[in-house]
């Protein structure tokens, strides 16, 4: 089982949970990004670095994720493929997307996308607090107790 994380979205707070986490619990962690990444150095934490372009992360992770893996991403529609690999997708807020979620969600992103391109102001989402990082931690820990052999 490997962690996947879509690293160029992914807030510093929750890198540092994961990489706390991989060492804990001996789990492959691979950080993918556009961008040089410096994760700490540790026999189970590794970065890659992609291309830029459109997606180009999300398109790597998606070819290498195997059914039981976990991937963290805030990306809607990469979670949706990720759930259709039999892998788990979580989100940096602490939230698991599902099979019988993400339809709902995918509609809701597309109805924003909408919105925004149409020129009503719709904001992003809130920025990242301690409760959502909280609620990150918890989701992490329970499902690499469930998962995890270590």
């Amino acid at each position: 089982m490997r962690i996947w994380v879509d690293a160029d979205s992914c807030p510093g707070s929750v890198k540092e949970i994961l990489y706390r986490a991989a060492e804990r619990k001996k789990v492959r962690l691979v950080l993918v990004a556009n961008t040089l990444l410096r994760p700490p150095p540790s026999p189970y934490i590794k970065s890659m670095r992609v291309a830029k372009g459109f997606n180009v992360a999300d398109t790597v992770i998606a070819e290498q994720v195997e059914a039981g893996d976990l991937v963290i991403t805030a990306d809607i529609p990469l979670a949706a493929e990720i759930i259709a690999r039999h892998a788990f997708a979580l989100n940096p807020r602490g939230e698991f997307y599902s099979s019988d979620t993400i339809s709902e969600r995918l509609a809701m992103r597309n109805f924003m996308t909408e919105l925004r391109d149409g020129g009503v102001i719709t904001g992003g989402p809130a920025i990242l607090n301690r409760r959502d990082r909280q609620a990150f931690s918890n989701q992490l820990d329970r499902f690499l107790t469930r998962y995890c052999n270590s």
